[in-house]
C-alpha cells in the first residue's frame, strides 16, 4: 500500500521551496501525494501561488482559508489558531500517513501542532537553520514537534541534533529550491519578457545593461519599523541609474507598513526606473535573478538560490541574521547610504563564484526516497 504523504503549502516562497519534492513524491511508486494549499498561497494580493501550483499540474486535495486581515501581531496569532482548527479537519478527512511542513513561517506551527495532537508523524523540511525574527522560535518549535527532519545543510543537521533529536531522524537532503536553480543554471538566458508576461505596475525598462531585483519583507519582531525600513531601501536604489524590479512583500506583521511605504514613494517620487511585480513562476524568477546586477532586500532567496547561482546579494537588516551564507552576500543595516555602497561594491567586483552550501540539485528525489523508506512513528527517542 502506498504511503499517503500530506504536504501543506502556506505561502508563495513555501511552494518554490518544496516543488521538486512534490514532483518526486507524485511520481514515486510507493507514495501518494495529498497536497493542501493554505493561507497566503491562496490570496491574490500576495501572488496567489495556487496559479503556479495548478500551472504545474498538481491536484489539490484541500484549500484552507486561514489568514485574518490586518497584518499585525494579533492577526498572525489568530491566523495560526484558525489554521490549527481548519487543518485538524483536513487531516481527519485525508488520514495521511505523514504530514510534511516547510521551513519557519507561522502557519507551519499550525501544521505541526494539529498533526502532532492527531498522532500523525510530522516531517519537517528545512529545520535547524538560524535567522532573525520570530521565525527562529517557530522553526525550532516545529523541530521539537516533528519526528523526521530533512535538513538543507550539515550545519542545520548539527543544530537539530543539539536540540535533542535522535541522530537517525536527521537527514541532510539539501534544499529543494536548489533543484530548480540547478535546472535554470544549465540554461540561464532570460527567454521571456517579464513585463509582457507578468504585467505589474510601472514603466517598462531596458534590462540589457543590468538591473536590480528587490524583495523586502517586514521583520515581525520589528514590525513597527517596517515603513522606515522600506523607505531606506527605496531611496537607496532610486538614484543608482539601474532599473529596479520590486516584488511585493509576504503576508506578515508589518506588511501594511511596507506596502504603504512603496505606494507613497511611487506617488511622491514617480520614479521612472521602478516596476512592481506580485509573483512569477519559480523558473522565470530565477532566470530574472541570473541576469540581475544584484538582489537587494532580506529574502532568503538571496542566501539560498543566489549563492548557488552566483548572484550578488545585498542583505539588509536582521531577518536573515545567523543564516549560513555564501560568498555572494554583503550584509548591511537599514541605511540608504550603506545599501547603495554595497550595491556599488558588487558592481565593481562582478559576479562571485557559485556555492553548493544548500545543495547540489537533487534534494527533491532524496526527500521522496526518505519518505518512502524511513520508519514513520509518532514516538520520539530524544537524546538529551
Amino acid at each position: 500500500m502506498k504511503r499517503r504523504i500530506c504536504v501543506v503549502v502556506t505561502a508563495r516562497p513555501s511552494y518554490s521551496r518544496i516543488r521538486t519534492a512534490l514532483q518526486a513524491i507524485r511520481k514515486h511508486p510507493d507514495l501518494e501525494l495529498q497536497l493542501v494549499v493554505a493561507a497566503s498561497a491562496l490570496l491574490e494580493r500576495y501572488g496567489n501561488a495556487i496559479h503556479s501550483i495548478e500551472h504545474d499540474g498538481f491536484a489539490i486535495a484541500a484549500r484552507v482559508y486561514m489568514v485574518v486581515e490586518g497584518e499585525n501581531l494579533v492577526t498572525s496569532a489568530k491566523s495560526t489558531g484558525l489554521g490549527l482548527v481548519e487543518l485538524a479537519t483536513v487531516f481527519d478527512n485525508l488520514k495521511p500517513d505523514a504530514v510534511v511542513t516547510i521551513a519557519d513561517r507561522y502557519e507551519t506551527l499550525a501544521n505541526a501542532v494539529a498533526a502532532s495532537y492527531m498522532n500523525i508523524p510530522v516531517v519537517h523540511v528545512q529545520g535547524g537553520e538560524v535567522t532573525g525574527s520570530i521565525d527562529e522560535k517557530v522553526r525550532h518549535a516545529v523541530t521539537k514537534l516533528s519526528n523526521i527532519h530533512l535538513v538543507s545543510t550539515q550545519g542545520a543537521a548539527e543544530r537539530v541534533r543539539r536540540l535533542g533529536e535522535e541522530p537517525a531522524s536527521v537527514i541532510v537532503t539539501g534544499c529543494p529550491s536548489i533543484d530548480i536553480a540547478a535546472e535554470v543554471a544549465a540554461s540561464p538566458a532570460l527567454d521571456f519578457d517579464p513585463f509582457e508576461k507578468y504585467g505589474g505596475v510601472g514603466p517598462r525598462a531596458d534590462l540589457s545593461r543590468g538591473y536590480l531585483v528587490v524583495m523586502q519583507h517586514p521583520v515581525t519582531t520589528e514590525y513597527q519599523e517596517a515603513r522606515h525600513q522600506v523607505d531606506e531601501t527605496l531611496y537607496a536604489v532610486k538614484d543608482l541609474g539601474l532599473p529596479v524590479l520590486w516584488f511585493w512583500p509576504n503576508v506578515d506583521a508589518g506588511s501594511d507598513g511596507t506596502s504603504k511605504g512603496i505606494r507613497v514613494f511611487r506617488e511622491k517620487e514617480q520614479p521612472e526606473n521602478f516596476h512592481l511585480f506580485r509573483n512569477m513562476y519559480p523558473e522565470d524568477f530565477l532566470r530574472l535573478l541570473c541576469g540581475a546586477t544584484a538582489i537587494v532586500g532580506n529574502s532568503s532567496v538571496a542566501i539560498r538560490e543566489c549563492s548557488f547561482l552566483g548572484v550578488p546579494a545585498v542583505n539588509i537588516g536582521s531577518r536573515q541574521q545567523g543564516r549560513e551564507r555564501g560568498r555572494n552576500v554583503i550584509d548591511v543595516e537599514h541605511d540608504r547610504v550603506a545599501i547603495a555602497e554595497a550595491i556599488r561594491t558588487h558592481i565593481r567586483n562582478g559576479k562571485p563564484e557559485r556555492d553548493l552550501l544548500y545543495g547540489d540539485g537533487h534534494a527533491g528525489d532524496r526527500i521522496a526516497d526518505c519518505l518512502s523508506t524511513i520508519e514513520l512513528t509518532i514516538e520520539k527517542r530524544l537524546t538529551y
